[in-house]
């Protein structure tokens, strides 16, 4: 009898390598930047608010990544103090958002080695989302691209888009697995697509990727690290 996993997918960012920090840092210099431009009242928490409110504005027109948070940012910047923040603070931001896409990538712990061990049992599959630039500068920086039999870009992650993948790329979203730090983009939909959804928590969690965890469902499964991935898909099997 084959295996019943056939089919492995990963998420990128805060899965394989660090991310979201870099999101964080350049928040905390956005709200350095801004805080004395803002009209009184407006604190730091106020001020995360309205640009996490421009985020969630913008995802349909700019998608996930760098670009659509910098916008995002210089958007924020311009609403709240009314049209009136300095030429050299828009400056800044830019600045800020094209530093991002140049950090070096760190891989996780434990991904190389998890990636490794099962790319030659499995069919292996980076499904991400984000800037297909930016997301394929962090694979080739990464080391680990040739590990992968094929590379998802998607502006989104719902059930239809894991079925079409997992049908496309593999026998089917019920012989897959698909892995990451996103109860909401990796697990929760993979789930509903009829495979297996691995929780990997990571540090920090953008506000806008929060979702319950399918406790009750029967493919759902967490671990503390990329470490145990590979004992968990040959105990499934």
């Amino acid at each position: 009898m084959g295996r019943t996993l056939t089919t492995l997918g990963f998420d990128a960012d805060d899965t394989l390598w660090q991310n979201e920090r870099f999101f964080r840092l350049t928040q905390d210099r956005f709200a350095e930047l801004l805080l004395d431009h803002c009209p009184a009242g407006l604190d730091r928490g106020g001020l995360d608010a309205r640009l996490l409110e421009a985020e969630k504005r913008n995802i349909g027109q700019y998608g996930y990544g760098v670009k659509g948070f910098t916008l995002s940012m210089i958007e924020t910047a311009i609403e709240v103090t009314d049209s009136r923040v300095p030429a050299s603070v828009i400056q800044e931001l830019i600045v800020a958002g094209q530093m991002m896409l140049s950090y070096p990538i760190e891989l996780l712990p434990h991904a190389r080695r998890a990636v490794e061990a099962l790319a030659d049992s499995h069919r292996l599959v980076l499904i991400t989302k984000g800037d297909l630039l930016d997301q394929e500068r962090k694979l080739a920086q990464s080391g680990l691209g040739d590990l992968f039999d094929a590379v998802e870009i998607v502006s989104e992650k719902t059930p239809a888009v894991y079925h079409e993948i997992f049908t496309r790329c593999g026998d089917g979203a019920a012989r897959g697995l698909m892995v990451g730090n996103s109860m909401r983009s990796d697990v929760v939909p993979m789930v509903e697509a009829g495979g297996w959804g691995i929780y990997v928590p990571h540090g920090q969690v953008w506000e806008l990727e929060h979702a319950e965890a399918p406790v009750t469902a029967p493919r759902f499964r967490e671990i503390h690290d990329l470490g145990a991935l590979p004992a968990l898909v040959e105990g499934i099997g």
